[in-house]
């Protein structure tokens, strides 16, 4: 009667089930990865952009017209955010706000992508209005 008592592999012993998990894991997050990533990558240009000033909205704009708007904001309006839409996107070409983070920022084109001035508490976003509905029945 001197049997061995079967005992499950575990991470201390090395055992198999610790590398399954491991695969396991790996595959998961490289799937979300790609997922991310076709999600990101297939993103549509976006028609609009909407400015929006400490919450309440400034203006929408058309991507499609070219055009400079100056955004004002402030007690007495001291304090500048120049827009430009050119070209199908959209850019801070001149802020006077202390870091200027929102006058470096690339442009943007693509839905869902915004500029942020937080000093003058500027949001500015791109988004689609001519997106056909999606054919899901629930």
């Amino acid at each position: 009667m001197n049997q061995k008592a079967k005992t499950t592999p575990t991470a201390k012993s090395g055992g198999q089930l610790f590398r399954n998990d491991i695969i396991f894991i790996a595959v998961v997050l490289v799937l979300v990865s790609l997922l991310g990533l076709c999600f990101y990558l297939f993103r549509g240009d976006g028609d609009e952009v909407v400015v929006t000033v400490d919450g309440e909205v400034f203006g929408t704009y058309s991507l499609a017209e070219d055009r400079v708007v100056e955004i004002r904001t402030g007690e007495e309006n001291e304090e500048l955010n120049v827009l430009v839409i050119k070209d199908g996107k959209a850019f801070v070409e001149q802020a006077t706000c202390p870091d200027g983070i929102c006058a470096g920022h690339r442009p943007i084109k693509r839905d869902g992508e915004s500029i942020v001035c937080l000093p003058h508490k500027v949001v500015i976003t791109v988004r689609v209005t001519n997106e056909e509905a999606p054919d899901i029945v629930v």
